[in-house]
């Protein structure tokens, strides 16, 4: 997948919407649009509830990142959001956090197919639970065959 959550942040205070954020990054060689990439948050071994629709979304160029936050601009109740020297920025205009503790899985996806996903670990440095690496042990090499 080219997006790519490099961080997520949950709120200190449920209550503050605006101060979760994630970072989402575009690895990939062309520019990506998130127009119409559902937001859908669920548990491990669950469906998911799709929290809304990325309208009208934004555009990432190859290498660029973005800040995405969970609240509303300009609601001061729901704290202050972060920012970051040379990322813009895009809210997701969620009335509450999405993020529910550790284990937490956040999905950008379009027509059922994820584009971006994130399994939140309140415990890791980014927010990001480390993914396991493929084993390759016990797996033959057919090269030169």
């Amino acid at each position: 997948m080219p997006l790519v959550f490099e961080e997520a942040h949950a709120a200190p205070d449920k209550k503050k919407v605006n101060e979760e954020y994630f970072v989402l990054s575009n690895q990939g060689a062309t520019a990506v649009s998130t127009a119409g990439l559902h937001v859908i948050v669920g548990r491990p071994g669950k469906r998911g509830s799709v929290m809304g629709q990325i309208d009208p979304g934004f555009v990432l160029q190859p290498g660029e990142k973005i800040l995405v936050l969970s609240g509303i601009p300009g609601r001061q109740a729901q704290g202050t959001p972060p920012v970051r020297e040379g990322i813009r920025t895009y809210y997701l205009f969620q009335r509450e956090g999405l993020l529910k503790g550790s284990g937490t899985i956040l999905r950008f996806a379009m027509n059922q197919v994820d584009v971006a996903r994130v399994t939140y670990d309140r415990d890791a440095p980014t927010g990001v639970k480390a993914e396991k690496a493929e084993s390759t042990e016990g797996k033959e090499s057919t090269e030169g065959s």
